[in-house]
């Protein structure tokens, strides 16, 4: 009878933390760390044509072209406005920089695919920046990373219903002012990957070659961002001049997850959605939201079946997601604003007041999408903070290797599942612009797997 009365009570007070949304912070223990610096580079394919030699020559505040190599010193995204922090990053550069991983997939333990993110952060600024996935083989005992291949993304066939910069051109490579892409996934022989201006899901081929564009259209309602090709318009409000929009600058599928059958796939906003309605970004009991959609992958539609993420905090952003299984997945929660190891500054000739936003919201939540709400709102079941990283075995190949390993990036950007209880996170580096792990020195491109077992575990 005591034993009946204790599984009664259990039963009901994990039926109240689910009512309640409670979470539980678990811990997530370093099983590898490598790098790839932040200054490697490639070449252009010679078909590109010369304007791809260097990158980053429309990278200025002027927005004019500036081709002298290092001149362009930079600074960092999330300084103080009125006493900017530099980087240690300078553009242009010689070559196609292999930086800013916002998409991954796991080959195997050892393999990867990297997306590298559109370039230099918009449109303008990112017309040299040619859009590339690569193929990494890590060596987790050195902490050592390498780039088997590199390929270009293209379009020849012109399946893009817009004008691209390359358009006079046959191999017609694509750049970061025609794309932001930012997930990617494996798809029986292709390639889906998610991108923020449309927001679109492109499907190419192993080798670049794109296939086709979806369109986000969901029961006959298509979102669309200001960057979408029928908008065009500098601004980040809806006006009425223009076709509204309910997808914000920068906040379409940076997530995007992949049924574990290969039949679906679960593009997501990283940002919460524009109501026009209400003129206000869509929020509920006080918090901001955003949705996760269904893509099946046969017809290429979407089944108009939605869930809804509730964010922490005003401000916060979902980087990437992943499915564990059918039921359950995990989603990196970030904010947008920080990014360091800790309080302090190197010294001169460094400012004093350097760091003032050691990176603070950095999270993986697991979340259960079998068993929504009746408003469609997934329950958060745990996380790991990725600022509090168990290190027993001193794995940490860059930054202090102590009993808790920090990543400090502003950008915590993709995370592929490389077995039940493992997974690797990149940061995107923004390069030149973000500079977390030392301070005055640009971010390199981090691989960091993580023991996730508690996680998994977590009900």
């Amino acid at each position: 009878m005591h034993h009946v009365h204790k599984q009664l009570i259990a039963a009901l007070l994990a039926a109240w933390s689910g009512l309640a949304g409670a979470q539980q912070a678990v811990t997530a223990e370093l099983a590898g760390h490598a790098s790839l610096p932040f200054n490697t580079v490639t070449q252009a394919p010679k078909a590109a044509g010369p304007l791809f030699a260097t990158a980053g020559k429309f990278a200025n505040n002027e927005r004019t072209r500036k081709d002298q190599l290092g001149t362009e010193r930079t600074n960092t995204f999330v300084g103080d406005p009125k006493a900017p922090r530099a980087s240690g990053g300078a553009l242009p550069i010689k070559g196609q920089a292999i930086q800013g991983f916002s998409g991954i997939v796991a080959l195997d333990r050892e393999h990867f695919l990297a997306l590298t993110d559109n370039g230099f952060g918009n449109k303008i600024n990112s017309q040299d920046a040619l859009l590339m996935v690569h193929r990494l083989k890590v060596d987790w005992a050195s902490g050592k990373s390498r780039v088997e291949q590199t390929i270009f993304l293209h379009d020849p066939d012109r399946k893009l219903p817009f004008f691209i910069l390359n358009e006079n051109s046959k191999e017609r490579y694509l750049t970061g002012a025609d794309l932001d892409v930012e997930s990617i996934q494996v798809v029986g022989k292709e390639w889906w990957i998610g991108d923020e201006f449309g927001p679109y899901v492109l499907r190419v081929t192993p080798q670049g070659r794109v296939l086709g564009v979806i369109e986000t259209v969901v029961n006959g309602k298509a979102y669309r961002s200001p960057d979408h090709y029928l908008n065009g318009r500098v601004g980040n409000l809806p006006s009425d001049g223009v076709p509204g929009w309910q997808v914000r600058r920068s906040g379409g599928f940076e997530p995007m997850a992949q049924s574990p059958d290969g039949k679906t796939l679960y593009p997501m906003f990283e940002w919460p959605l524009y109501d026009a309605a209400t003129k206000a970004f869509e929020q509920a009991d006080g918090k901001p939201y955003t949705h996760i959609l269904e893509l099946d992958v046969a017809s290429q539609r979407y089944t108009g079946r939605e869930w809804k993420y509730r964010f922490e905090e005003a401000g916060n952003v979902a980087a990437d997601f992943q499915l564990l299984d059918a039921g359950s997945g995990l989603v990196i929660e970030r904010d947008d604003a920080s990014e360091g190891a800790g309080p302090g500054c190197p010294a001169e000739p460094l400012r004093t007041d350097c760091f003032t936003r050691p990176a603070r919201f950095k999270r993986i939540y697991k979340i259960d999408l079998a068993n929504p709400d009746a408003d469609g709102f997934v329950r958060k079941i745990a996380y790991i903070d990725l600022t509090r990283i168990a290190n027993p075995q001193r794995r940490a190949k860059l930054g202090p290797n102590e009993d808790n390993f920090v990543l400090p990036h502003l950008g915590p950007e993709g995370l592929t599942i490389v077995d039940r209880h493992h997974i690797v996170v990149v940061n995107d580096n923004n390069f030149p612009y973000s500079s977390g792990r030392q301070i005055g020195k640009p971010d390199d491109n981090e691989l960091t797997l993580l023991d996730i077992r508690a996680l998994v575990d977590a009900r």
